[in-house]
């Protein structure tokens, strides 16, 4: 008897605890999806922004804002491709809707304005980046997250935040009258 009666309050304990734990995967979950999430960044597009160093073995880990869509100049957003809705991209908003961009090649026009509801993207590192350059604005509804922080490496550990739009804004953009 004394078995029986230590095996059910053993069984019982164990059944709370994953009972706790798994209340606590539905919210995990949309966190992840909806509010914040960590991820890894791969590439050269970015740099020296992201993955600074030569060594494309070490990625930069990020914090990533979902849930904001208030997209100014100079953030840095991960967007899911036009030309290939399963691959994600790191890029930096440059200009936004009713915003002029002088494109680079490969793009055909010269001029470009930014319509309703779409951003310029560009990889800071223009000559290892696929961007706007290359298929044109993006629209915001292909925008997954806001890169906000820099987690890994610890040296770098901070903000991505550009508070001088005159960082992002150059002589090839010339900005709508409405600033974001």
């Amino acid at each position: 008897m004394a078995w029986t009666f230590s095996f059910s309050q053993g069984f019982r304990t164990w059944t709370h605890r994953v009972l706790r734990i798994g209340l606590w995967i539905p919210v995990y979950f949309f966190v992840d999806h909806n509010l914040y999430s960590v991820s890894s960044v791969k590439g050269r597009s970015m740099k020296p922004t992201l993955n600074p160093e030569t060594n494309l073995l070490r990625e930069d880990v990020v914090l990533l804002n979902k849930w904001n869509s208030n997209y100014r100049r100079g953030d840095i957003v991960t967007v899911l491709s036009p030309l290939n809705p399963k691959l994600t991209m790191v890029k930096r908003i440059v200009a936004i809707e009713n915003d002029i961009v002088c494109t680079r090649k490969p793009h055909t026009k010269k001029t470009t304005t930014i319509p309703k509801g779409h951003v310029w993207i560009e990889g800071d590192e223009q000559f290892h980046s696929v961007d706007s350059n290359s298929f044109g604005p993006v629209p915001t509804g292909l925008i997954t997250g806001k890169v906000v922080w820099i987690l890994y490496p610890f040296k770098r550990f901070g903000s991505t935040e550009i508070h001088d739009i005159k960082e992002v804004s150059s002589s090839r953009i010339k900005t709508s009258s409405h600033d974001k």
